[in-house]
Order: C-alpha cells, then sequence, then structure tokens
C-alpha cells in the first residue's frame, strides 16, 4: 500500500561471507542490548547515540552477510501463488488482480466494475496470522514463557512470521512469499537520509523507532540461542538483524485489529490480500464480521474496470505515514505537527486555569496539534488557549459566575469570545509560537523546493525532504492564520464592537450541530494526543447490524504492561502508530485498515 517498496531480486542459499564465532557474536550482541537499554541521553545527544546504535547494528550486519533466508525471484513472480491460495481458501478474488501502479507500486485492480459500498473482498480467518496462530505454532511454547511475548502483539507476530518463512511447508508460504523483500521505512534509511530528518518533529520518533528495534532484535537473539523453549525453533541457527527488521517492518505497516473467535476480545491479525490496497483519502469501509467470521471490505467509491481499488487508512499525519508506513501522501487532508503546551505550576493563577481547563476535560499539560486545514486549531486547543489566557478576574467568571458550568460548554466555540482582550492574546500567542517553531528548522521552505527539484535525490532523501517542507507549510499556515485573526479581533476592539453574549437557551445550538467547534467540550474526549499516545478504542465496543456482530477495530494491542525492568526496556513500542477512533458507515464500527505500506 502507499508508495512502492524497493525490492531487490535476490538468490537463496548464500552462505555467510566470513565465519563469526558464536561467542564473538554474542559479545556484540551483548554490548547492543546495554547500549539500548542504558538511561536515555541528554536533550541534544539523540543523534550522538543514534550513531553510535547504528554503528554497533552495522558491525552485527557486516558479520552476518548472507546469512538471511531469502526467496528467488521477485515478489511479482509469487502473485498467482497467492491469488490461487486465497481462493482455494474461501477469500473473494473474482472482482480484482495485483497490478503495478508505478510510483504507487503494486495494489488492487478492477476485474469488473464495482459499485460504491458493494462488499467485494472478504478474507476468512484462517488465512489471517494471529497472535493466536502463534501460540499455536513452533513458537507458542517461547510465547507461554517469555513476557515481553505475551505483552507485545506486534512482536509475536514478527517472530511468528519468520519462524513461518523459514518453514518450507508454512500454510502461509504464498502469502509470506508475496511480501516485499525491502521497505521504505526509516529503518531502512540511509544515515545521510535520516540526518534530513534533523530539526523535524518526527526525528525523535525515528531515532527511537531504530533504538527500540535495535534492543528488541538483541534481546531476542540472546533468548533463541539461550532458552531451552527455543530449541526448536528455525531460528536458531540464522536469525539476523536484516532478518529481524524485515518481520518488524512486515507487521509494522500490515498489522490490523480483529476480534478474537469468541468475540470476547482483540487481537492483532496479518490480513493477506486486502493488505495489497492502497491509501486515498475518504471513509474506513473494512469491518469484522463474526457469523461468518471473516474480514469484510466494501468499495470507497465506484470504480470502473482496471481501475485501482483503494481505501482508506485511517487520519493519519504525514510524520506517521513516513514513520510507520514508509511513503509520503501529498493530498493529506488530515497532515499536522504537534505542539506541546502547558499552563506552568509556578503561575501564580496555575490553581485557576488548571480548575477551568479540569471543568472541560482538557490536561492542564497536553500535546496538541497544529492541522493543515482552516483553522488551524482544533475546538480543544481553541479552548484550552482561551483559558491559557484568561485573566483573573475572567476565571473567576468561569468558575463561579452566573451560568459558569453552561459558559464551560463554550470555551471551543469561536462564536462566543471570553472577551476580544483573550482573543487578541491567544492568536499573538498562535502567531508568535509558530513563528518560534519555524526558525527551529536548519532550512527555509524554498531551499527545501529547490532540494526537492534535483533529479538525482534518492526516494528516501526525497520523502525526508518532503516532511520537512510539509510540517513548515502547516506551521506557515498557522502563522498566517493567527496574524490574521489577531488584526480582526483588534479592529474590532478598536471600534467597540459588541461581544457575542453567551445565552442559557444557546445549549441547545451546542449539542445539536455537526460542526466540531460548537460541540461541548465536556461531552467528547480530547481529540489531542498526550505525550503522543492516541487515544484507543474499547475494545469491546460492538453493534448488531443485522444478525451480523461487526466489530470496531484500533491498530494496535500491545497487552498488559511487563514490570521485570530488562523486559520493560525491551518492550517500548515502536510499530505502531497512535490510533483513532473513526466514523461510522453502513451502520456499523468499522474496522482501522493495517499500517500498510507501498506495495
Amino acid at each position: 500500500m502507499g508508495k512502492k517498496s524497493r525490492v531487490k531480486t535476490q538468490k537463496s542459499g548464500s552462505g555467510a561471507s566470513a565465519v563469526v564465532s558464536p561467542k564473538e557474536m554474542m559479545n556484540l550482541i551483548s554490548e547492543l542490548l546495554q547500549k539500548c537499554s542504558s538511561a536515555a541521553p541528554s536533550a541534544g545527544k539523540e543523534w550522538e547515540e543514534y550513531i553510535q546504535i547504528r554503528g554497533l547494528v552495522e558491525k552485527i550486519r557486516k558479520k552476518q552477510k548472507g546469512m538471511s533466508v531469502v526467496f528467488e525471484g521477485t515478489r511479482e513472480d509469487y502473485f498467482p501463488e497467492l491469488m490461487s491460495w486465497a481462493q482455494e481458501n474461501g477469500a473473494s478474488c473474482d472482482g480484482f488482480t495485483i497490478a503495478n501502479f508505478g510510483s504507487e507500486g503494486f495494489g488492487l485492480q478492477a476485474t469488473r466494475d464495482i459499485k460504491a459500498e458493494e462488499l467485494f473482498l472478504w478474507i476468512p480467518r484462517k488465512m489471517l496470522m494471529t497472535v493466536e496462530s502463534a501460540q499455536n505454532s513452533v513458537l507458542g511454547s517461547l510465547y507461554s514463557q517469555d513476557r515481553i511475548l505475551q505483552a507485545m502483539g506486534n512482536v509475536t507476530l514478527a517472530l511468528h512470521l519468520l519462524c513461518e518463512r523459514a518453514n518450507s511447508a508454512s500454510f502461509w508460504l504464498p502469502y509470506i512469499r508475496s511480501l516485499p523483500q525491502e521497505y521504505d521505512t526509516p529503518l531502512y534509511y540511509q544515515q545521510e537520509e535520516v540526518q534530513l530528518l534533523l530539526g523535524t518533529q518526527a526525528v525523535q520518533d525515528v531515532l527511537n523507532q531504530y533504538k527500540n528495534t535495535a534492543r528488541q532484535y538483541a534481546y531476542f537473539y540472546k533468548l533463541v540461542q539461550t532458552h531451552p523453549a527455543a530449541s526448536k525453533l528455525p531460528l536458531k541457527d540464522s536469525f539476523t538483524f536484516d532478518d529481524y527488521r524485515w518481520s518488524v517492518s512486515s507487521v509494522m505497516t500490515r498489522q490490523n485489529q480483529i476480534p478474537t473467535e469468541d468475540g470476547s476480545r482483540v487481537t492483532l491479525a496479518l490480513i493477506p490480500l486486502w493488505d495489497m490496497c492502497n491509501h486515498t483519502n475518504g471513509l474506513i469501509t473494512t469491518g469484522y464480521n463474526l457469523e461468518d467470521d471473516r474480514c469484510e471490505c466494501v468499495a470507497l467509491q465506484d470504480y470502473k474496470e482496471n481501475e485501482q481499488i483503494y481505501i482508506f487508512y485511517g487520519t493519519r499525519s504525514n510524520a506517521e505515514f513516513v514513520i510507520h508506513n514508509g511513503f509520503f501522501f501529498q493530498d493529506n487532508s488530515h497532515d499536522r505537527v504537534k505542539i506541546k503546551l502547558g499552563v506552568s505550576k509556578s503561575e501564580r493563577l496555575y490553581a485557576m486555569k488548571a480548575e477551568v481547563l479540569a471543568r472541560a476535560g482538557i490536561p492542564a499539560s497536553c500535546v496538541f496539534a497544529l492541522h493543515c486545514n482552516e483553522p488551524p486549531i482544533s475546538a480543544q486547543l481553541l479552548a484550552f488557549l482561551r483559558v491559557f489566557c484568561m485573566t483573573e478576574e475572567e476565571l473567576k467568571d468561569y468558575l463561579l459566575g452566573d451560568h459558569a458550568i453552561n459558559k464551560i460548554f463554550t470555551l471551543g466555540n469561536s462564536e462566543f469570545p471570553v472577551s476580544w482582550e483573550n482573543e487578541i492574546k491567544l492568536w499573538t500567542f498562535l502567531e508568535t509560537r509558530a513563528a518560534l517553531l519555524l526558525k527551529t528548522y536548519k532550512t527555509t521552505s524554498e531551499e527545501d523546493r529547490s532540494m526537492l527539484e534535483k533529479p538525482d535525490l534518492s526516494l528516501h532523501s526525497r520523502v525526508a525532504i518532503q516532511l520537512r517542507l510539509a510540517e513548515k507549510q502547516i506551521l506557515e499556515k498557522a502563522w498566517a492564520s493567527g496574524r490574521a485573526k489577531r488584526l480582526n479581533f483588534q479592529k474590532k476592539q478598536e471600534e467597540g464592537a459588541p461581544l457575542p453574549r453567551y445565552e442559557e437557551s444557546d445549549i441547545a445550538l451546542l449539542e445539536n450541530t455537526n460542526a466540531d467547534a460548537k460541540l461541548p467540550i465536556i461531552l467528547r474526549k480530547l481529540e489531542e494526543v498526550e505525550d503522543g499516545q492516541g487515544i484507543q478504542m474499547d475494545e469491546h465496543t460492538h453493534l448488531l447490524n443485522g444478525e451480523k456482530v461487526v466489530y470496531g477495530m484500533d491498530m494496535e494491542a500491545n497487552g498488559e504492561p511487563v514490570h521485570n525492568e530488562t523486559q520493560e526496556k525491551v518492550s517500548k513500542d515502536i510499530h505502531s502508530p497512535p490510533a483513532y477512533k473513526e466514523s461510522r458507515r453502513l451502520g456499523r464500527l468499522e474496522l482501522i485498515p493495517a499500517d500498510t505500506l507501498g506495495r
């Protein structure tokens, strides 16, 4: 899905370039684990740590050269086998085929006209690779004894995938052979390509992703070599960093949540064939049908014969697409950049501001988002900034004044300013903050555009610069919007314009509109994310659709926390972006598409 993955044609059976003693390799692995498990570096030292970790990984990769198990030919050679296997096992295959769409990579192509909302694709449970199928495989014994596998479904799937790849009799081999042999996630970037992201908001997540992947690899390498329950795993003789990077990327770009067979909880799964669909703007159109025990997908729109069939991956920013999917989506109407704001505890009015915010369901310190569209701020951020800029008298009015409780409902409503002075303050603050953030970049937007015109840019370099430029464009729009709003409210103040007054009867307006800016803050979940963590959907949310139970899904499930110190460090999740609760369509809760990568 998304942009095309680079695929190398490799031959299997090549031996290691040099004999490496088990002791020498274990020493390197131990050094890597220790480095990745040490305390977080001080501010400004993250890049230095990344260079050190990468240096150790490259030493290990060099000694493991030629040891990975790979398939002959290209993945395209295995598509006919994938389609035959899917058909034999009850999947729908009559309305589409797999085709190459150039810069978008491989995707599904309609072989007949398909109507919008028509059910055209279903995949039965037995075809899915899940945490449950891992437990019932050769990995089961180790799973039952290792708390990290039990806590991290995505890691379990990654090792499950590697074990099945090494099994020539695996049921899932037609699917595994059709997967890319390489990906375009930052785990595959060269050092100089990662360096292009320095100064962006995405770089810290990229560095953490690499560090956590290296830590997990070192942990499981030692476990595979030393744990009695791992003695029969096909990974014991050959488990390279490249193997783990590939399996992690396969899972990271494809995993999804489905209900367990009894519908009592959710589990992670890889969904063959469906994960070939590329992304476009739209609505979620996939769900899980428990009655027929299959994943189902309806058409996002009308498709003519030979047209590409798209699905919508969810409301993700381009940073999330790049980090977790490996592509940049040019027309992303949900792009945004993070902005961390908080009321200082040392401020004299802290307690009053924190109380007003609490009544609105907003933390006193939170990571918000600036959006690519107009307005650049959400109702939640508008409410936060209004409280942030309130005077003591205004705070008292919202805490103790007439209809104080009901007035909380107006905080995120652009039609009811606290005061002209408050509006001027908050938009001035936004204008100033956006300008300061723009100054942190080492290049200008014009320089980025000039670099993108160079024909010899690598794909990864191009994506990194596109992401860097997109961040700046959002900040530039926020700056311009803040300035325009500031000037508008200054004019109203100078003209002595009357302030719109909130009436108690206005509560009906606030409750019965679909406009986000007019919804009562306290009646909605905070849409922003604190410390980069997304709001999760309730695991067991469901509704009846006729006689069928159809589940809505999140993108990840990492189980219960692990308390062992070493395992805690290893198990920090790196594989999935925040999950977002999507809208309902066709009268049901829908599955959120997997983190899928360009086919």
